[in-house]
């Protein structure tokens, strides 16, 4: 895996201090990706109108820290076309992906530098 890369594995993410200690961690260890399994995720990440994806995401692009969401993602992209055009969205850009593995990532990555 590429220098700067941090895998987020651990206890489920409940609130935004969960989130800021996360960042706190990756910062100082001078990370500027961070790969969160989607298991870690609140329940409701996926669901726009809670504004929970949206905090979150944020908090990583102020720290200027990349967010790869790691997992199987296929379900919520079915589920609502929202959903799937921002994850296409994001998979553009340069500071959020939805990526299935640390493989994907790692490429990624890679083709970055």
């Amino acid at each position: 895996m590429p220098d700067g890369y941090h895998y987020a594995d651990g206890e489920p993410l409940k609130n935004t201090a969960d989130v800021l200690d996360l960042i706190g961690d990756a910062w100082g260890n001078g990370a500027r990706w961070v790969a969160v399994p989607i298991e870690r995720l609140p329940a409701d990440f996926f669901k726009l109108s809670t504004g929970v994806a949206g905090e979150i995401t944020q908090k990583f692009a102020n720290y200027r820290i990349g967010l790869a969401i790691m997992g199987d993602t296929t379900g919520h992209a079915a589920a609502s076309d929202a959903v799937r055009a921002w994850m296409i969205e994001a998979n553009r850009g340069e500071h959020l992906w939805f990526v299935r593995d640390e493989a994907e990532l790692a490429t990624r990555l890679a083709a970055r530098q």
